[in-house]
């Protein structure tokens, strides 16, 4: 499978699909693709007493600093201060469509294989729990519902799912549902 997503991510480059959103505050997130017998994704849980995002599942990611030097950049700084991966231990396999955040952020997704055995460190002040869910269940689309959400002038039909006691919905479903249709070759609606 983790080949498979390497070859359909080989020469895609995120496109943003409207153009008056280019001017907006830029962030980056890491979809950390962890390559074991049974490939899965690393989702993170948010603290609750966070500003933004608190109690909600996400990706590792952020803010576009003024150091970054671009925002692949980003997404992996934002990986290594929030899991304690280091860059030299992701391998970039493709970018994925930018995506506006409820903040009014453009979020670009770039998409990152981590080999086995991963030693995550989770920094306890940006991430309350790390959990992995199998690509396999995702692929099944076992979704419990479709929220509709209007964002910025544009209408959104966002899958929410449920896993091990987490509830995966909003910007993080978003992504998460184009990452298996564009990387996992899955048809989830």
């Amino acid at each position: 499978m983790i080949d498979g997503i390497r070859e359909r991510l080989k020469y895609q480059k995120g496109t943003l699909t409207a153009p008056h959103h280019a001017p907006r505050e830029q962030a980056a997130v890491m979809v950390p693709v962890v390559a074991a017998p049974e490939p899965e994704v690393i989702l993170t849980l948010r603290p609750p007493a966070m500003n933004a995002h608190g109690g909600e599942v996400a990706w590792p990611g952020g803010r576009r600093d003024p150091e970054d030097d671009s925002l692949l950049g980003t997404a992996l700084r934002e990986t290594h201060e929030e899991l304690g991966i280091e860059a030299h231990q992701i391998e970039i396999v493709g970018e994925l469509r930018p995506f506006i955040s409820k903040f009014g952020l453009l979020v670009t997704p770039f998409v990152g294989v981590v080999e086995e055995p991963v030693d995550l460190q989770p920094n306890p002040e940006e991430v309350e729990v790390v959990f992995s869910v199998p690509l396999n269940y995702l692929a099944e689309d076992p979704r419990s519902g479709t929220d509709i959400v209007e964002r910025h002038g544009e209408r959104h039909l966002v899958p929410v799912y449920h896993f091990d006691g987490h509830k995966i919905w909003g910007l993080t479903s978003m992504i998460l549902r184009e990452f298996m249709n564009e990387a996992v070759g899955a048809r989830i609606e």
